[in-house]
């Protein structure tokens, strides 16, 4: 593949590339330096939940709203890995299969291969490609596994928290964690019952833990399995989105906000690279479990193998 490919909007170019990054081929990293100063002009739009909230039903509906404005769509869907396995569902290609023939619209799932915080170590990645082949509007979809789930906030420009009513006592789902990174709140299947009393909690819950900006927090209710039609609340979901775009990124504060974004990817890029030589660190040492044995058979602590791997790094 080559570099003029992928600034062409070339889909199967760009899928090729997504996929060997997603395998962290050194040959895939040399390309994406290169793409790094053609980015930087599509708006992130993290979308994250707990699981059954309707989050794919969301973005399905938030795809063809930005397409019907002519804007291009990328998507990120994260599925959770199989510990058996290591395979993945990646179900979300389902559910958005009416998207799948439209040129405006590219949807990559990712698995999060054991990454925690809800994101694959690869999201950011394929975020700046999808940005180099010109897709001006990129939805990222996390796995959905609750209140550890903040670190789509780093990825986003805004982040979308979805819930659903009954969810339990003062839906217990989506307790601080979540709550502290939205910037734009989701009733979704509000037409339920028990939506105006999911409402009630979510806003009371902003007066008692927000702060300065984050009291700004707009409270939206959908029905996203209506789609566009009258009453699925999704153009106002969209109108939330562009209202904390405007305050938030087109602001004073904007250039602060970015440096904290790049800030937080190069900190994960720091944390991945650690993480790959210190795997390799132990498998020069006979592996995980060989080094576990010797801890276990007391011939060492676990803190000075822990220590000496770190210092071989």
């Amino acid at each position: 593949m080559s570099l003029q490919e992928i600034l062409d909007g070339n889909v199967r170019a760009g899928a090729r590339l997504m996929r060997d990054l997603d395998d962290r081929r050194p040959e895939a990293l040399a390309v994406l330096k290169q793409l790094y100063p053609h980015t930087g002009k599509a708006y992130l739009v993290g979308i994250t939940g707990n699981p059954g909230a309707g989050k794919s039903t969301v973005v399905d509906s938030l795809i063809a709203h930005y397409r019907q404005a002519g804007e291009r769509v990328g998507v990120v869907c994260v599925d959770p890995t199989s510990p058996f396995s290591g395979g993945a569902i990646l179900g979300d290609r389902i559910r958005m299969q009416r998207h799948a023939l439209d040129p405006g619209v590219f949807i990559r799932s990712l698995a999060t291969r054991g990454n925690l915080g809800g994101l694959s170590r690869s999201t950011f990645d394929v975020a700046h490609v999808l940005d180099a082949m010109g897709y001006t509007r990129i939805l990222i979809e996390t796995v959905g596994v609750g209140q550890d789930e903040v670190d789509v906030m780093k990825a986003a420009h805004t982040t979308v928290v979805v819930t659903v009513p009954g969810l339990g006592d003062d839906i217990q789902a989506i307790k601080s964690g979540l709550l502290e990174v939205a910037d734009v709140l989701v009733v979704n299947k509000s037409d339920r019952e028990g939506a105006d009393r999911t409402e009630r909690d979510l806003l009371h819950m902003l007066d008692l833990r927000a702060h300065g900006e984050r009291k700004a927090v707009e409270i939206v209710r959908t029905i996203a399995t209506k789609g566009l039609a009258e009453g699925s609340g999704i153009r106002e979901l969209a109108m939330a989105i562009e209202a904390h775009r405007d305050r938030i990124w087109r602001g004073p504060d904007a250039e602060a906000r970015q440096l904290g974004r790049t800030s937080a990817h190069l900190a994960e890029l720091v944390r991945a690279l650690l993480a790959d030589r210190a795997t390799k660190a132990m498998a020069e040492r006979g592996g995980l479990a060989q080094l576990a044995r010797r801890v276990a058979d007391q011939e060492s602590d676990p803190w000075t193998l822990a220590e000496n791997l770190v210092a071989s790094v």
